[in-house]
């Protein structure tokens, strides 16, 4: 009997049936734009053999202008087709069915040559959109239609039209974007004719025994946007155009709300796809912060849905499902919605990857090749944790040391951040995976070069010290350190100035003001960003906006450098942990010179001239300003003759860069 039984139940869709209730959704990984199609095949097979029931490409272009950027991949000819059909190949040896989005980007396309239904300009794209006249929409069908029928004929089995998250078609659906007065513009009936019309022609093309999934905007979170009334109109239009399902889009990709950074609780949404059930007759699919077999069980176990979208999960982990057929759910490598290797990737042209697994979208590079060796790792934090396990991938003997009793390393700090609460899920996966792959735990002793000695290889991973940021009065007994404050070993004041605005200032802050974390409590969660029923505020935005619990700490938020606060911060979540701190009266100054401390606070002063000095009142002061590489044991190694492979922190200190530490760790053992 499985654990799961709504999850992995099958999925009658009459021509075709789907394994299970779960949809791999669609990401912009960048691998089609390498044109390397066995890599690309790899990335799709690597998950079809994991279990996944259905699987969705990241977004194709349907034309150039349609892109999301010049050179984005598409399905522009026969010979497109043939690339693909390596892909469909592969993904169906491994007994998966896989489904291309057509996304027409719209005026989000970062392009001079975008088009939108009015010349209104996208806030986050630099160039204004050209408004399309009745020929330039027809053209816009046809080649949406054109990469559905090739879609087909390369052996995809469904097509994905992506209508929501502020892309083109969403566009057409807002008066916020659409000003038109002729028969695509204006009543709503005239602003919704462009999604049927594309859904009714791609089901003439592909025929009747081909999967179309429309992806529907259920709640736009942006002015001006679609009443709940007009989604379902929508939505019962689009089942009689043809559609074979209904997947759900949270919020336009403009939107200043956030909807699926690690902050956002566990299925934030899935409360608004359960009111179209029922109102159409065909499966609706639920998505956004669905990351556990047990929360996807209990999405359809309330009847939110008919199946669940999961994307990034499947990056953190391609068995995902197979491992909760299996009873193994303990050791799916979690999903912490962090965004720092997938969508902030994405956002700098890189390809996506996984912060907790390296591996994803690098399947042919990272092979885990067999080895006999014995390896020796000092350091249970991100990067000895993640090289552990890549060398008893490889059948290597594995010890682990730590001067701490438990793992995690500065996972453990990350853990207790208000809105960071999934770090507590990745080191007990850390936990259950270490103890499955039969790694040797020698834990709370400090590890010595004999007890190295006799190791084939062996990889220090100790870490980083704080960094001395030499102020004069530092050494008084109301300035802590990082450490001790997110360890809860020491008392806080009322009054703080937090020195250095790196990530770590940035989340001792919020530890700081936050009493009870809203990520665990949905209810208080959309209260605090402003997120209402959209059946009763049109897009889903409450008029008096954000209202959030007030600060319980009055906290100042230093640095030296004479720049906005936090721009080192995440491409894609910077602006959610600066706008959290601003709600909270956070004071962020920048451009300051530490003089002293002393008993009322902190002295400052500005420029090189050192102009303005300013007194910042404050009973407690904590230094995060930076950390240094904690070598010791490195050194005492190269002394002693023996040699050792560096990474973490202990290699490079540049903040605290999980990511970099685990990539590391995987990529020398790979290599050893």
């Amino acid at each position: 009997m499985t654990h799961y039984p709504h999850l992995l139940a099958p999925l009658d869709l009459g021509f075709t049936t789907l394994k299970n209730r779960v949809l791999m959704g669609s990401m912009h990984t960048g691998l089609e734009e390498t044109r390397d199609w066995n890599r690309v095949a790899e990335f799709y097979a690597a998950r079809a053999r994991g279990g996944v029931a259905l699987m969705v490409t990241g977004g194709m272009a349907p034309n150039a202008e349609g892109g999301v950027f010049p050179g984005a991949a598409g399905l522009f000819s026969d010979r497109d087709i043939a690339n693909h059909k390596i892909v469909t190949d592969r993904v169906h040896d491994a007994g998966g069915k896989i489904a291309m989005q057509i996304l027409h980007a719209g005026r989000y396309a970062y392009s001079k040559d975008c088009v939108a239904p009015s010349p209104v300009k996208s806030p986050i794209s630099p160039f204004p959109p050209r408004a399309l006249d009745e020929a330039g929409i027809e053209q816009q069908i046809t080649d949406m239609v054109t990469a559905a029928r090739r879609a087909r004929e390369a052996g995809y089995d469904g097509v994905e039209v992506m209508g929501s998250e502020g892309y083109f078609l969403n566009q057409f659906l807002v008066t916020h974007t659409n000003k038109r007065e002729d028969r695509w513009g204006g009543s709503y009936e005239n602003r919704m004719r462009l999604p049927v019309e594309v859904v009714r022609r791609v089901r003439e093309a592909v025929g009747p025994d081909f999967i179309v999934i429309y992806r529907l905007s259920m709640i736009d979170l942006i002015p001006d946007g679609s009443t709940w009334e007009e989604v379902v109109q929508l939505a019962r239009a689009i089942e009689a155009a043809g559609a074979t399902i209904l997947n759900t889009g949270i919020g336009w990709h403009e939107a200043r709300i956030p909807t699926i950074a690690t902050s956002v609780p566990r299925r934030a949404f899935t409360w608004v796809t359960k009111k179209l059930m029922g109102e159409v007759g065909i499966p609706v699919i639920t998505s956004n912060r669905i990351n556990t077999p047990q929360v996807g069980e209990d999405v359809l176990a309330d009847g939110c849905a008919d199946m669940v979208s999961m994307a990034r999960p499947f990056l953190a982990d391609p068995d995902f499902v197979a491992k909760a057929q299996a009873g193994r759910a303990d050791v799916i490598a979690p999903c912490i919605a962090c965004n720092q290797a997938c969508l902030d990737h994405t956002f700098s042209m890189k390809i996506a990857s996984c912060l907790v697994n390296p591996k994803a979208a690098h399947e042919t590079e990272l092979v885990m090749t067999p080895s006999s060796k014995s390896v020796g790792i000092v350091g249970a934090g991100p990067a000895g944790l993640a090289a552990a396990l890549a060398a008893a991938e490889r059948g290597m003997s594995v010890t682990v040391f730590d001067r701490e009793k438990e793992i995690g390393g500065q996972l453990n700090m990350a853990k207790q951040v208000p809105g960071k609460e999934e770090f507590w899920g990745l080191v007990d996966y850390y936990r259950a995976a270490v103890a499955e792959a039969g790694i040797t735990l020698e834990l709370g002793a400090e590890a010595t070069p004999d007890d190295l000695a006799g190791f084939d290889e062996v990889i220090i991973a100790t870490g980083v010290i704080p960094r001395d940021p030499q102020i004069d009065g530092q050494d008084m007994p109301h300035v802590l350190s990082y450490i001790d404050v997110l360890r809860g070993k020491a008392k806080v004041g009322q009054k703080v100035a937090i020195i250095g605005a790196g990530g770590i200032g940035f989340d001792v802050a919020d530890y700081l003001v936050t009493d009870d974390s809203p990520t665990e409590d949905l209810a208080e969660w959309l209260e605090e960003w402003g997120v209402g029923d959209p059946e009763e505020v049109r897009g889903g935005l409450r008029p008096e906006g954000p209202q959030p619990d007030p600060a319980i700490r009055q906290v100042t938020l230093l640095q030296r450098k004479a720049q906005k606060l936090g721009k080192g911060l995440g491409k894609t979540t910077g602006w959610i942990h600066r706008a959290a701190l601003k709600m909270k009266n956070v004071e962020m100054v920048g451009g300051v010179n530490y003089e002293r401390i002393d008993g009322a606070g902190l002295h400052i002063s500005f420029g090189e001239a050192r102009e303005n000095p300013t007194l910042i009142e404050a009973d407690t002061i904590v230094l995060c300003a930076g950390q240094l590489p904690q070598r010791s044991l490195a050194d005492a190694l190269e002394a002693k003759g023996i040699k050792a492979h560096v990474i973490g922190g202990a290699d490079v200190a540049a903040e605290l860069d999980a990511k970099r530490a685990i990539d590391q760790g995987t990529r020398l053992v790979a290599g050893l």
